[in-house]
């Protein structure tokens, strides 16, 4: 049985020779379980065993909700310029330019039209891995496109939300996209064109204060953390102790800030029957 002993100590494969497991074929969720991405995508980014709804962006979201994956895609030429000449650890275009470069997106928000079961649709979907997802001016300013085209083909519009808030980089003119994108939906609102606002996790900030809490049907995703300021600040400016959990999409349906929570797996489905009802 000497086959079983090792003669050499050590490693003895040399390093060209090895085999490495590619990244990305696994995923370990926050419980500890370990999916394999196919299933995972198989299953829209929801785990079997647990039911948690893993973070995806507007690629993911788009191949989910249009049919067969065909969409046009609006403004996708868009980018941030640097009106405040703003430098902090390193100078903003630059901070753009490695996003970009990083996550193969203009900015924090793409949108696109196409047919969802066969309905028209203008869906405006934000990636939280652009700068936090943060609203700037291009963000802002699409999102406002967005609703421009939806008003004059009478189509309805739905806005998937997933961000931290304003982006401190362009101050002033990130806080001006709350005001000029609610009066957008004011005027959808007129022409009594339906608006889905979809929170997912998470959804804070001045997205939260704006567009993300305006629709005619505020839905949002199992677990998304969904608030304006953190616990921490809420306590320290009210001084009382904050319930555990009172920033999760179900403690908000429970308090009537929310109409009802999709899982993902059923939110093509939901949305067509929802669109149908309004038609």
């Amino acid at each position: 049985m000497a086959w079983f002993r090792r003669k050499d100590k050590g490693i003895q494969t040399p390093t060209e020779a090895k085999k490495e497991a590619p990244d990305g074929l696994w995923f370990k969720t926050p419980s500890g379980k370990i999916i394999h991405t196919r299933e995972l995508k198989n299953n829209s980014y929801v785990v079997p065993e647990d039911g948690y709804h893993v973070r995806i962006g507007s690629k993911e979201y788009f191949e989910l909700l249009f049919d067969d994956n065909l969409f046009t895609e609006l403004d996708d030429s868009l980018e941030s310029s640097d009106p405040l000449e703003f430098v902090d650890s390193k100078p903003y275009p630059d901070r753009i330019k490695a996003a970009q470069k990083k996550t193969e997106l203009k900015d924090a928000v793409r949108t696109a039209h196409g047919k969802l079961q066969g309905l028209p649709i203008v869906i405006a979907c934000m990636d939280f891995s652009f700068v936090g997802g943060s609203m700037g001016s291009v963000v802002g300013e699409k999102i406002a496109r967005a609703i421009d085209y939806a008003l004059e083909n009478q189509v309805p519009f739905l806005m998937i939300s997933k961000s931290g808030g304003a982006r401190m980089m362009e101050a002033g003119f990130s806080l001006m996209q709350m005001a000029k994108t609610s009066a957008k939906l004011a005027l959808l609102n007129q022409a009594k064109i339906p608006y889905i606002s979809l929170m997912t996790d998470p959804t804070t900030g001045g997205v939260t204060a704006s567009y993300a809490m305006l629709g005619d049907f505020n839905i949002a995703e199992p677990g998304a953390l969904i608030g304006f300021a953190g616990p921490r600040v809420i306590e320290q400016t009210i001084g009382k102790t904050l319930p555990k959990g009172f920033q999760s999409s179900e403690f908000l349906l429970e308090h009537g800030f929310l109409d009802f929570i999709v899982d993902r797996r059923n939110l093509k489905s939901r949305l067509s029957t929802l669109l149908r009802m309004l038609e």
